[in-house]
């Protein structure tokens, strides 16, 4: 859906704050037949396009270490994917570029373990964490 400037104003309006999340790629789909996304490079061109006209800050989620810092660049928060948020490297890697980091809880993780996770960003300097639940898992394919 595309952003107008009524929608950004109504939620100035009644006082909640608006983010603007988007992925540039989807990397993990289920079938290799289905669409992941654009390039990197043309979708964050999109992403600052969106964060000057409607003055919003951009979450976007990393999959890799070396997206780390190119995607810091117009994100305001970088966002760890749920089947990504163990992966310490990363963790290591996006707490550096001085950004709040948002960890989704993977559906496989108790809750207990999100504390974790957090201390791997702020041991590595970054104390900007945020987490949030992301379901939990009953069996294949179940939430």
């Amino acid at each position: 859906m595309l952003l107008t400037s009524s929608r950004v104003c109504a939620t100035f309006r009644v006082g909640i704050p608006l983010v603007f999340k988007s992925s540039f790629v989807k990397a993990n789909r289920t079938s290799s037949k289905s669409f992941c996304g654009l390039e990197m490079v043309e979708v964050l061109k999109i992403l600052e396009k969106v964060k000057v006209a409607y003055d919003l800050p951009i979450v976007a989620d990393v999959h890799e270490s070396i997206q780390c810092e190119v995607v810091g660049r117009i994100a305001d928060i970088i966002q760890i994917t749920a089947f990504l948020c163990h992966q310490t490297d990363l963790l290591v890697v996006v707490a550096k570029i001085e950004k709040i980091v948002h960890i989704k809880k993977g559906q496989f993780c108790a809750p207990s373990v999100m504390t974790n996770l957090a201390e791997k960003v702020q041991l590595a300097g970054n104390p900007n964490v945020m987490v949030c639940e992301r379901g939990t898992m009953f069996g294949y394919s179940e939430l």
